[in-house]
């Protein structure tokens, strides 16, 4: 259940992003949209906010998420293997594996840009 919450997240973060990317293609609709993006400067919203600083405050927040679930995950991972006897792991403490290491690498790429 708490992956499908979780992917929800996502799902709405990315639609989220891809409405501010939409907003970002109509730019004629913003004068100086146009005048502010050559220069080198930031875009306004109509709400008045920066658009960078939106969409580094969207970017703080997944990235908190993230590193919630990744530490939930790391817990889980860690009471595993310290629950299993035996030197052979399942192919759920594997996968646990894959999706610590998928959530650490989205967690890096948004905060190198």
């Amino acid at each position: 259940m708490k992956q499908w919450i979780g992917r929800g997240a996502v799902v709405l973060s990315l639609a989220a992003l891809g409405s501010l990317a939409v907003s970002q293609e109509s730019v004629p609709n913003f004068p100086n949209a146009r005048e502010a993006e050559r220069e080198g400067g930031d875009i306004s919203l109509p709400s008045g906010k920066s658009q960078r600083d939106e969409i580094l405050r969207i970017e703080r927040e997944r990235n908190i998420k993230d590193a919630a679930e990744l530490a939930e995950l790391a817990d889980q991972l860690k009471e595993e293997i310290e629950k299993n006897d035996r030197f052979v792991f399942s192919i759920s403490t594997l996968k646990k594996t894959d999706e610590i290491e998928k959530l650490a690498k989205r967690i890096r790429s948004r905060m190198r840009h």
